[in-house]
């Protein structure tokens, strides 16, 4: 359970405001220690950190889940993060730390859902992602969802299920921790912005439709959506009347819908 009174916060009975609160510098100086073993040392420097889990959990109040286990798997995320971390890459630890936290409470919610995504899909999805990174190297360029399904030797509907299902929305500017003052936002635990799996599958998927419809359907909806011409401009450039550009362009656009 959690307690709160007088701005003090208490968590699996851990009382916030009892915690040791260490400096940057300090806290690199005990990572030194931990990595030449010092177990006494990772104890200490693990407590020191429990806020951040605090922080972080804090965005997944809304999903009905027992605060104290969401801290424990926080906390879990916190140790992986402390295994993991390579202090000559020159970033604070809580940079590093917040994805991971964040990432294993991601996994206990996808797991604990009342809507299940079975194992085999998650596992295909996974795999899925890791064939489109090695696909991505060889061609030099973004596979297409059928050259990840050919390479798979899965269909091409398995894939793009699998994708969406390990998909979950969430704004790149919510705060998920204040260090030192600094908010610290989910878009800066991103790397590239634009080119998000969520965002990928949408544009191959929409390209490959593209590729489906005749070269005049191609060249209305380009017109109509990419160069913003009015039907009747449509016309008069390819010679036709102003109800065929309409009949055309709802046709492909059912279609593009259908194969979406």
């Amino acid at each position: 359970m959690v307690f709160i009174m007088a701005n003090k916060v208490e968590i699996c009975g851990v009382n916030t405001a009892k915690l040791p609160l260490y400096k940057e510098a300090e806290m690199m100086e005990m990572l030194e220690k931990i990595k030449a073993g010092d177990k006494e040392t990772r104890d200490e420097f693990i407590k020191g950190n429990l806020r951040l889990v605090l922080s972080v959990i804090q965005r997944f109040n809304n999903r009905g889940e027992n605060p104290d286990d969401l801290f424990q798997v926080g906390c879990i995320g916190l140790i992986k993060a402390l295994d993991n971390f390579d202090t000559s890459h020159g970033v604070k630890f809580s940079t590093y730390a917040v994805p991971m936290i964040i990432g294993e409470i991601r996994r206990y919610l996808r797991d604990n859902n009342a809507i299940r995504v079975s194992r085999s899909l998650r596992d295909m999805a996974y795999k899925a992602l890791q064939t489109k990174e090695v696909l991505s190297r060889e061609l030099l360029r973004e596979p297409t969802v059928s050259e990840i399904a050919e390479a798979m030797e899965v269909s091409r509907e398995e894939v793009v299920m699998a994708l969406e299902s390990i998909q979950e929305p969430i704004s790149l500017y919510e705060p998920v921790f204040h260090d030192d003052g600094d908010a610290i936002y989910v878009m800066d635990q991103v790397s590239d912005t634009k080119n998000t799996d969520a965002k990928w599958i949408e544009n191959i998927s929409l390209a490959e439709a593209m590729r489906k419809l005749s070269p005049r359907e191609r060249h209305i909806l380009n017109m109509r959506f990419f160069e913003g011409k009015t039907q009747m401009e449509v016309a008069e450039e390819i010679s036709i009347s102003q109800a065929q550009v309409s009949r055309l362009e709802k046709n492909a656009l059912k279609y593009m819908r259908k194969y979406v």
